[in-house]
């Protein structure tokens, strides 16, 4: 199977959704529920995991969440008309001035305690 572009699987889910004339379905409130369900149905397979191999071993199914995760997100970016590399970008620059290199290196404290 050949790789595609981030612009070309956003292209091929909102064409899937409007082949079954979904749209009309998919407000910012109902598709942010939608993210949150299949993000918790990411987080269900890591229940009671400890070890990476049981982790390895769930990769398809962890595959497949994260799949429904990022479509219901290519959906609200949709509805809400939203460029989901340009906000990316926007939200690591932001990030890059709360955590500067020098200061947030090897750390996990949040922006306000570095």
């Amino acid at each position: 199977m050949s790789k595609i572009t981030f612009e070309e699987a956003a292209a091929k889910a909102i064409e899937f959704r409007n082949d079954r004339d979904w749209k009309q379905f998919h407000n910012p409130k109902d598709l942010a529920i939608s993210v949150s369900l299949e993000a918790s149905e990411l987080l269900e397979l890591f229940q009671w995991s400890g070890a990476d191999l049981e982790a390895a071993r769930k990769k398809p199914e962890m595959t497949e969440e994260l799949a429904d995760v990022m479509i219901y997100c290519i959906y609200m970016a949709n509805a809400l008309n939203i460029d989901i590399p340009e906000a990316i970008r926007n939200k690591i620059d932001k990030n890059a001035a709360k955590y500067p290199v020098e200061k947030a290196k090897g750390k996990s404290k949040k922006y306000t305690e570095l």
